[in-house]
């Protein structure tokens, strides 16, 4: 009898990309990957931080290169991908949020949330897969969404829609891209204890209704996600396009 062997997590000769990966959830990404034996280039739109990250990738064994990049500037965002070798793995994490009741939502506050967290992860997405489709090469795309992708939040409502709107490019990207052997696929995290969320939390009465909501009884951490990410990176997610990985503590199962 010879008994199946489960496929590897391992990413040794992969080229792995992530956007937002100076702090927070980027970096998380950032290094699970390489610890997976990846070569992985660190993007953001200020050197220092990515570049301390590298860094300290590099002092621990692993391969990482910081790119100053807007993700915003599409012109920019097609010229760096078309500038190097295709990527196996994009991370597509940068993002950001203006929480606030929808009636105070302004024309600027809906710019900034969709265009970053809609507009820049789909073009960051096509200027990816047009190099990997150029060349041959098969991979994986990892959204960064939200739980918020899967339901409402008070104060949420542009968050909600840009990650809504995430899920919904996710599903068709997956189905344009099948045949080319690239994979796409959303992590959908609960709220996570990062350097943009910590303030939140500080709040005592917003922590305690966030975890009335985690049924799990903990605010995420960002180690919480690696598995995740690495799942999805790796031969083991080989099957999965198309869908959302929810960790989030049995938030959306209520």
């Amino acid at each position: 009898m010879t008994l199946p062997i489960t496929p590897s997590l391992r990413l040794d000769g992969r080229r792995a990309v992530v956007t937002g990966a100076g702090r927070g959830i980027g970096l998380a990404a950032a290094a699970a990957l390489t610890q997976a034996g990846a070569e992985v280039t660190l993007v953001a739109r200020t050197a220092g931080e990515i570049e301390t990250v590298a860094a300290e990738i590099a002092a621990q064994g692993g391969t990482a290169h910081a790119v100053t990049l807007d993700v915003s500037d599409l012109d920019a965002v097609a010229a760096f991908f078309d500038a190097r070798a295709p990527f196996h793995v994009l991370v597509n994490n940068a993002g950001t949020n203006r929480p606030k009741p929808m009636w105070d939502v302004t024309g600027e506050d809906y710019d900034a949330v969709l265009d970053l967290n809609v507009k820049s992860a789909f073009f960051v997405a096509q200027a990816c897969v047009r190099r990997m489709m150029a060349a041959g090469t098969k991979g994986s795309l990892i959204h960064m969404g939200s739980q918020m992708g899967h339901v409402g939040g008070p104060g949420r409502s542009l968050y909600c829609a840009s990650k809504w709107a995430l899920e919904g490019m996710n599903k068709a990207m997956a189905l344009d891209l099948a045949s080319h052997g690239i994979r796409s696929n959303t992590i959908a995290p609960t709220f996570i204890e990062t350097p943009l969320t910590k303030p939140y939390f500080e709040d005592a009465a917003f922590k305690a209704s966030v975890l009335t909501k985690i049924k799990l009884g903990r605010i995420g951490q960002v180690e919480d996600l690696m598995g995740a990410v690495l799942f999805l990176a790796s031969d083991a997610s080989a099957l999965m396009t198309g869908t959302s990985l929810v960790v989030d503590g049995g938030w959306t199962a209520d």
